[in-house]
């Protein structure tokens, strides 16, 4: 619980989460390989791992002990890990001298004497490079060894500790012995206070102290008195009266004041307890412990107003109502008081010293009431998820995380102090105290995120921009920085982290090289000096160079994009280089991955090659008006993998390379900017052909983009149904107004056989005229039918005979009486 105190105190500096980073990075990190390292002192290693072997077979010995001894081999580890570069330049050479010899001759055969005995005598010189370099990897791989039985040895321990059952604080009996150890504290400092009372010495030091006293009394009680309402206004204040931009910003960062001041006020008052000289060590170690409770307490009414603010208008992670924010500020402020109280215990009572019987009697209580705080707290997230989900919406990702977090801190809330009542303890607190610091951490990563958005919206000077996408890769870069201190809050060891760290430093093996971050970053700094020469050698061709030469403007970006591609190649070359990065024992594994990607990334690299083709032949540049297959239109861009072309629908196609080099393309204005535009005429038989013929030839030849040589060719070129068909035919300066001209020569034909009295083709409308007259022949042909029955009808009315429908219907009349 000490741990989980310092951690919640220190939680407020990110810089904690990544001092233990730092600290192994000095400590055990990689140091620089130079051939003037000295050997290590291998007899004083030598002692100090024979010591800890005999400390991890030893179980009596107290963890202290070991984590010390931990310690001191983790110093060993990165001396002789630096080691292992002794003579690190001379055995390349060597190595390189031997090659040179070439290879060594197969069993039976022979060589040159010269050039065996120069072998010999370099491979001995390479043995003896070798030796040290050997001794620090054994050593090394033994210091790991070490190390690691260690952390099996302390992991051990604390999983026992974990599922230890002490005495269960709901027996009566213990409840005596819990009475004890207060009391026995109490009466102890008491007599300390007033045996130090009692003697002349700490009389006088109260004397001469006096007025120090009085003015770190003075100045303490008015800092508790008013320091913490004081900022509370200014904070409010500030928010209200300054812009919205800055306003949140100030309001967030004068708010820490409600921390500062009223945890200075109990520094001053403990300083001046302690130069009373009146406290004995248990009564100093009390008052010394103050200033710890103190920021616990205050801490946490701090984060109860930022995470359940009491205005409305001000930001909050949970959408609750003011009755429910309330409640949640209460249990923050009440979880401070109960940690408070567990530290006070801590350091009154000294867990190796009291009995376990009296402590979990002590525990029980506190850890009671942290744990119903902790499953009201996970209610009210509960309560959010509801009041921010629509019944006809889906649950977003983050009240997802918040909904889970509630269940899983309603859980641990119901069975830490179960666990405890029973007598596990040591579990019961693992689980509440940590979760509840969790929660913790996460109120105040919700407060970093918004200063950070804050910030991000006052820099740019927009309304809101919290959402961008700077703000957010920072809160992400925050939650990485925190994660040690969740493992930290979860019972993780600093030195388990520090193991972890050395890890990664030490870096990976690639081929026949042990890749470092150093090497990473050194990579990567060199990569990005490269390219960024490359950018610049590009923008000096693209903007003085190349405009001045007479390569056309296609050529001259396709030399700018070669120009990329290659310094980009030599930048990551020269990078692995200098990274001191060999890649050789990588050849059988990339011969035999090529296979695969041979077959899996055909078509990529099939495009990347024809981009180059493209790129070099040039048979298609940017600006062309080309057509692959079925899409036509102007070239906008070509890439090493594909083309882009804007159709004139003003849409982009993306064409692969492949269908340029592979398939069939047509280029309308490559090598120049003649074409054909042929204009088909419809006339009907009415027509005179030669009058057609000449006005057509008079119109073409007036065309101010038509070429003269070879002249325009009118065409009478076949008949229709019931037409003649012609076609003009002629060769533009310019294809890219073949649309224009087209327009404008249909005009002037129109123009013209309308003045020369001209129709065009009417045979749809004869054929409409001709289905309208039948029509109406065949309605008059009814017409006159319908008046001649009619007729007919009142002749046999008038002779007294029936109708002759009516006859027909009659089965009995004579048909000689019916046409009678």
């Amino acid at each position: 619980m000490g741990r989980l105190a310092a951690l919640l105190m220190l939680s407020l500096w990110l810089a904690f989460a990544a001092a233990p980073l730092a600290h192994a990075q000095l400590a055990s990190g990689p140091a620089v390989t130079t051939d003037a390292l000295e050997p290590p002192d291998y007899k004083s290693y030598e002692r100090t791992a024979a010591r800890a072997e005999k400390m991890i077979e030893d179980r009596t010995i107290v963890t202290p002990a070991l984590e010390k001894m931990r310690g001191y081999l983790v110093e060993w580890r990165a001396t002789l890990l630096a080691a292992q570069g002794i003579n690190a330049t001379r055995i390349t050479t060597i190595r390189q001298q031997i090659d040179a010899l070439g290879p060594a001759p197969a069993d039976g055969a022979t060589e040159d004497a010269e050039i065996a005995a120069r072998r010999k005598t370099l491979t001995a010189q390479l043995a003896e490079l070798q030796a040290p370099v050997i001794a620090a990897q054994e050593a090394h791989r033994r210091a790991d060894g070490l190390i690691g039985e260690i952390d099996r040895v302390l992991r051990e321990r604390q999983a026992a500790e974990l599922l230890q059952l002490w005495p269960t604080p709901l027996n009566p009996a213990n409840w005596t012995a819990a009475a004890s150890a207060l009391s026995a504290v109490a009466v102890e400092v008491f007599e300390e206070t007033e045996q130090r009372a009692g003697t002349e010495a700490a009389r006088d030091q109260t004397g001469d102290n006096l007025p120090l006293i009085a003015v770190l009394t003075v100045v303490g009680m008015a800092l508790l008195w008013r320091g913490r309402r004081l900022m509370e206004a200014l904070s409010t204040r500030l928010q209200e009266h300054a812009s919205v931009r800055s306003g949140k910003v100030w309001a967030l960062l004068v708010s820490i004041g409600q921390i500062v001041l009223p945890v200075a006020g109990i520094v001053a008052l403990s300083q001046a307890i302690t130069l009373t000289g009146m406290t004995g060590p248990r009564g100093t170690a009390l008052v010394e412990v103050l200033p710890a409770l103190g920021f616990f307490m205050f801490s946490a009414n701090w984060m109860s107003l930022r995470v359940f603010p009491k205005a409305d208008s001000q930001d909050a992670p949970l959408k609750l109502s003011a009755e429910r924010r309330k409640e949640g500020r209460f249990y923050i402020v009440t979880f401070g008081w109960m940690i408070a109280l567990d530290a006070l215990r801590l350091t009154a009572l000294n867990p190796a010293e009291s009995d376990n019987a009296a402590t979990s009697v002590l525990v029980f209580p506190v850890l009671t009431v942290a744990g119903v705080l902790l499953a009201r707290i996970g209610q009210l997230c509960l309560v959010h998820m509801r009041n921010d989900t629509e019944a006809d919406e889906p649950t977003t990702y983050r009240n997802r995380l918040i909904g889970l977090l509630g269940r899983a801190a309603i859980a641990i809330g119901v069975i830490g102090p179960v666990l405890a009542a029973i007598g596990y303890v040591s579990a019961a607190t693992a689980l509440v105290y940590p979760a509840a610091v969790s929660m913790g951490l996460f109120g105040l990563l919700f407060v970093l995120q918004t200063l950070i958005g804050d910030l991000y919206t006052l820099a740019t000077r927009r309304e809101d921009s919290r959402d961008a996408l700077l703000p957010v890769l920072v809160g992400f870069l925050l939650i990485l920085a925190m994660t040690p201190l969740f493992a930290l809050v979860w019972g993780a060891r600093l030195s388990d982290l520090t193991e972890m760290w050395t890890r990664f430093s030490e870096g990976f093996q690639l081929g026949t090289t042990r890749v470092s971050p150093s090497n990473f970053l050194f990579f990567l700094v060199l990569f990005a000096i490269g390219y960024g020469v490359t950018r610049m050698f590009q923008g000096a061709l693209k903007m003085s160079i190349l405009p001045k030469t007479r390569v056309d403007l296609g050529g001259q970006r396709s030399i700018v994009a070669g120009v990329g591609y290659i310094g980009i190649f030599l930048s990551a070359l020269i990078a692995i280089k200098s990274a001191g990065i060999d890649l050789s024992g990588l050849a059988i594994v990339a011969g035999a991955l090529s296979v695969g990607i041979g077959f899996g990334l055909q078509n990529i690299v099939s495009n990347f090659v024809s981009g180059i083709i493209l790129l070099i032949e040039r048979p298609v540049s940017e600006g062309d008006w080309v057509e692959v297959g079925t899409t036509q239109g102007i070239v906008k861009s070509i890439s090493v993998r594909s083309t882009r072309i804007q159709t004139f629908d003003r849409t982009d196609v993306i064409v692969p390379n492949t269908d340029f080099v592979a398939g069939r393309v047509t280029n309308w204005t490559r090598f120049n900017l003649l074409g054909r535009l042929i204009v088909p005429v419809t006339v009907p038989f009415t027509s005179d052909s030669r009058l057609v013929e000449k006005i057509l030839r008079d119109i073409a030849e007036a065309q101010p983009l038509a070429l003269l040589n070879p002249p325009p060719v009118v065409a009478f070129v076949g008949f229709g149904g019931e037409t003649m068909m012609f076609e003009i035919r002629v060769i533009l300066r310019d294809v890219n107004f073949s649309l224009q001209v087209k327009s404008e020569i249909n005009h002037q034909i129109a123009e013209r056989f309308a003045a020369a009295g001209i129709a065009f083709s009417n045979a749809h409308r004869d054929y409409l005229a001709r289905v309208a007259g039948e029509a109406e022949a065949a309605r008059l042909a009814e017409e006159e039918q319908a008046e001649a029955m009619a007729a007919l009808r009142e002749g046999f009315l008038l002779q007294g005979l029936p109708s002759p429908e009516a006859a027909k219907r009659s089965p009995d009349t004579d048909a000689k009486d019916t046409t009678g």
